[in-house]
C-alpha cells in the first residue's frame, strides 16, 4: 500500500512517519508513505498556495491549482482507491472504516490548513472526507497521521503478532478488556486469579464479560442500550 500525504507544512509529519509501527511497515516494504509539499506545485515565485476568500471574511483559503497539480501528477503514476480530504465535517473515522481502507488500495490524504480548501477541491478532486473528531485542528496533518497509523497497522505482516489487531478495541463492537502483566502482586494490587489459572476457555469468557461490562460503563452507545 502507498499513502501520499499532501501538506502545506510537510515537516510536521517527519518524526511521526519515521518511528514505531509506520517505520517498521516501510522497512518491511509493506507500506510506502510519501509526504508532498504543496508549495512545490505553486505557479508563482513566492510558492503561494493560499489566497483571500471571495466575498471577504477572515483568514486565507488554500488554492485549487497547487492541489490539483499534485493530485493529477500522482494519479498519472499509479491508481488510487480514494482521495481523502481531512475535514472536521467529514465521515467520522472508526474501526470499520479503517478496516475497509486497509484493503482498498493506495490512498491520497489531503491536509487542510488556514480556513480550509477551495470548495471546488472537495467537489471535483476528492472522493471522501474524513474527520477524527468534533473539534478543529490547526491543520489536517495530525488527522492524516492518525488515518495512516490506523490503516497501516492492519496490513498483514506489519504487527509481530498477527492476531493483535483483531483483538483491538472496536474490532468486535466492544472496547478492549483490562490487561495485566508481571508482577502478579504489586504492593497488594493483584492480577485477577482467573488470568493466572491457565484455563483458556474460562479466561476468554472472562475477557468477553469484562469487555461487555466496560463498554456498558464507558461507551453504552456502542451496545445500543
Amino acid at each position: 500500500m502507498r499513502i501520499d500525504i499532501l501538506s502545506a507544512v510537510p515537516r510536521l509529519l517527519d518524526s511521526f512517519l519515521q518511528h514505531s509501527i509506520l517505520k517498521r511497515a516501510q522497512d518491511k516494504g509493506l507500506a510506502e508513505l510519501v509526504v508532498h509539499d504543496l508549495r512545490d506545485y505553486s505557479s508563482n515565485k513566492y510558492r503561494q498556495i493560499d489566497d483571500q476568500p471571495y466575498g471577504g471574511g477572515a483568514g486565507m483559503v488554500m488554492m485549487i491549482e497547487p492541489i490539483h497539480k499534485c493530485i493529477e501528477q500522482l494519479k498519472s503514476e499509479r491508481d488510487y482507491a480514494e482521495v481523502i480530504y481531512m475535514s472536521p465535517d467529514g465521515k467520522m473515522l472508526d474501526q470499520p472504516l479503517c478496516n475497509r481502507l486497509a484493503v482498498e488500495g493506495n490512498l491520497i490524504l489531503l491536509c487542510g490548513h488556514y480556513k480550509g480548501v477551495d470548495e471546488r477541491v472537495r467537489e471535483h478532486l476528492c472522493t471522501m472526507e474524513i474527520s477524527v473528531g468534533n473539534y478543529v485542528l490547526t491543520g489536517g496533518e495530525l488527522a492524516a497521521a492518525i488515518v495512516a497509523d490506523s490503516v497501516v497497522r492492519l496490513l498483514p505482516g506489519v504487527l509481530n503478532d498477527e492476531t493483535s489487531a483483531l483483538s483491538d478495541s472496536f474490532q468486535d463492537g466492544l472496547v478492549a478488556p483490562p490487561v495485566y502483566t508481571r508482577p502478579a502482586n504489586y504492593q497488594g494490587w493483584e492480577v485477577p486469579a482467573i488470568l493466572r489459572s491457565g484455563h483458556e476457555a474460562n479466561i476468554e469468557r472472562w475477557r468477553h464479560e469484562q469487555a461487555v461490562e466496560r463498554t456498558r460503563q464507558r461507551r453504552p452507545e456502542m451496545l445500543g442500550d
